[in-house]
């Protein structure tokens, strides 16, 4: 969560109690800590700490642009400036979090120090007038579970928006001539979304390789991580094959600022280094750098976003759609021939040779089972959506390469959706259920949000706070 950083610009509004405002950005302040959030107070613009006028709200922005904050939280302290919230909001363009502590019972005298939650009403329109999207996390104590919730949700929300807006991703090659699935256009990537490709030949990666094999240190300590982690069956200078490609993978990320690849997987990588590239995909997806096959941008895209939705407690993988399960009505075959990373394996991978192809360098290793989130960004003739929703782990016949056998509420749905598109064969599949993460972080990203389950209603109730 440190990675993230929120601007903290509490409000209050002059007819209300100003010393009650005080005292609960203070609370807020301290439960945020508590909390472990990474945020930017606004004490040292106005001696309350708090958002209420024109003058201050301008060096509040100031302040929080120079921050470079990721989010901002806009807690009603009592009633709030509606109007000065949406000009803070509206010039900072980052997710907006509008939430304010539940009111007491009134005075006996009948007075109400804050009404925090008319508040709430009135800023709720003003940012729909700004046309400033935002997220609402239910009118709470600091205390209710909810809050510590919705406040992480929030930061995960944050961190998606914040890798979606800043995405660039290294592409090796083109695509393969079959894979007419995985075309994509990358001016339109530009234009709507400032997703960035950094294209390289062939040849760009076959000379990195030669140059880290000549170096030596960085290959070796790759081929003794294989032999720890890994069952080796393949020969010696093949293994040392896959350990250079993944050190020549990470060094033109670096070079190329990338945080994800696309690779032409297949065929003519096998003429220049006689592997295939899924063990050293793998060893980079366990580092958090996804890499995907044949060259899907839009798989790449997916994964980054899985990954950011789920704030680095586990690792995704990049799977086919293949095959319905032989047993289970509603189950089907998540594969690839060998590039998830082993830290979400069942059993001991084997280092050996994919299915269909007869070059080495694939990983065999069933996946665990438990609840996923499967994923996928997709689009065509100008309009883009995200493909989402949940599935548990089940039992099935063994595989070849990296696998899982899934089951959905509905497969005949699922696969209509995927048919009639915009979506492919592959998906993205991380072991956490980031589905509500994601469906709220489209409406920053300008994408529309696409549950292959009728579960909208679900989600909007847990995002709510029910």
């Amino acid at each position: 969560m440190k990675n993230i950083k929120l601007g903290f610009a509490p409000t209050r509004r002059s007819i209300f109690s100003a010393p009650d405002a005080i005292k609960y950005r203070g609370l807020t302040a301290d439960r945020l800590n508590e909390l472990g959030v990474s945020f930017v107070d606004i004490t040292d613009i106005n001696e309350e700490g708090l958002l209420y006028n024109d003058e201050d709200r301008c060096q509040i922005a100031e302040k929080f642009k120079k921050e470079k904050i990721d989010g901002l939280f806009l807690p009603h302290c009592n009633f709030g400036t509606e109007y000065e919230c949406a000009r803070l909001a509206k010039e900072l363009n980052v997710p907006v979090l509008l939430w304010g502590p539940l009111d007491e019972r009134p005075e006996p005298d009948g007075v109400r120090l804050r009404d925090t939650q008319c508040g709430l009403f009135a800023t709720g329109k003003v940012l729909r007038r700004f046309q400033v999207p935002f997220t609402y996390m239910t009118n709470c104590r600091l205390s209710d579970p909810v809050f510590e919730r919705g406040i992480k949700d929030f930061l995960a929300v944050c961190n998606v928006v914040k890798t979606f807006r800043n995405m660039r991703i290294l592409q090796i090659s083109t695509r393969p001539f079959d894979f007419w699935t995985t075309m994509c256009n990358e001016g339109e990537l530009l234009e709507k979304f400032n997703i960035q490709l950094a294209p390289i030949p062939m040849p760009e990666l076959t000379d990195e390789i030669r140059k880290v094999k000549a170096q030596g240190l960085e290959v070796a300590k790759v081929v003794a991580y294989c032999k720890e982690k890994m069952e080796i069956q393949i020969k010696e200078n093949e293994l040392e094959n896959v350990a250079a490609l993944k050190v020549a993978m990470s060094n033109l990320v670096q070079k190329y600022g990338c945080q994800a690849v696309g690779i032409q997987c297949w065929n003519q990588l096998q003429s220049e280094i006689g592997i295939m590239p899924c063990a050293a995909n793998s060893l980079m997806n366990d580092e958090g750098i996804p890499v995907v096959c044949e060259t899907d941008i839009h798989g790449a895209i997916t994964s980054l976003l899985v990954e950011a939705a789920g704030m680095g407690e586990t690792r995704s993988f990049f799977a086919d759609w293949t095959i319905r399960h032989p047993d289970v009505e509603n189950g089907e075959l998540l594969q690839h021939c060998g590039p998830w990373p082993i830290s979400i394996a069942r059993e001991k991978p084997k280092l050996t040779y994919p299915l269909a192809f007869d070059h080495p360098g694939s990983i065999t290793a069933e996946a665990k089972h438990g609840d996923v989130s499967l994923v996928r960004f997709d689009g065509d003739n100008g309009e883009y959506s995200l493909l989402l929703g949940n599935a548990k782990g089940i039992e099935g016949p063994k595989g070849m390469g990296t696998y899982l056998w899934v089951e959905v509420d509905n497969i005949k749905r699922l696969e209509a959706k995927i048919v009639e598109g915009p979506y492919i064969h592959h998906c993205v599949g991380i072991h956490k259920d980031v589905v509500p993460v994601l469906y709220e972080a489209c409406k920053y990203m300008g994408i529309k949000p696409d549950l292959y389950d009728p579960v909208e209603e679900d989600i909007k109730a847990y995002l709510r706070g029910e």
